[in-house]
């Protein structure tokens, strides 16, 4: 191979690199966002959001529900939360049944587990999907990629511990 074939194949790899890593990006974070298909995009927040919105004096404030274990609700969530069980199993499931009985279903809610990286958390899905079939109208789901260790106590954001 020539030195110029040689410098027009590298040429093209320039060219037609980026455009991969962009198309690759992009079903990364179509996939991230819309939780394989489960939970629409517009139904996510983002931390910073989330923040936002429990620091605004006038803003609407959400009924916070964890849905994670209750050891990583001890070690660490988010103050006002509450704890409702971790969505995983039928058990978890009934209680977070159970809590929302006493909910008003056009009340805001904001659910949020963070046990680990968002594509294979076994609670938050489960979750969504109940309070939907519940009839929540304003349900949204804290969207932490990591987990709540690295997305939200590791940023900085307000942290209650304990029971």
């Amino acid at each position: 191979m020539s030195i110029a074939s040689s410098r027009r194949v590298f040429l093209q790899c320039l060219l037609v690199l980026p455009s991969l890593s962009l198309r690759a990006l992009y079903a990364q974070q179509n996939a991230a966002t819309t939780g394989n298909g489960s939970i629409p995009s517009g139904d996510l927040m983002q931390p910073a959001e989330l923040t936002e919105l429990l620091h605004d004096p006038g803003g609407d404030k959400p009924l916070l529900l964890q849905t994670g274990s209750h050891a990583l609700y001890a070690e660490a969530h988010i103050p006002g939360s509450e704890y409702v069980g971790a969505a995983r199993d039928g058990e978890g499931l009934k209680a977070l049944e159970n809590h929302a009985k006493s909910l008003d279903k056009h009340q805001f809610l904001v659910i949020y587990c963070g046990c680990c990286a968002w594509d294979r958390c076994p609670n938050i899905r489960p979750a969504y999907q109940q309070l939907q079939a519940l009839g929540f109208s304003r349900l949204k789901v804290l969207y932490l990629a990591e987990n709540f260790g690295t997305d939200w106590v590791d940023k900085g954001y307000p942290v209650a511990r304990g029971r």
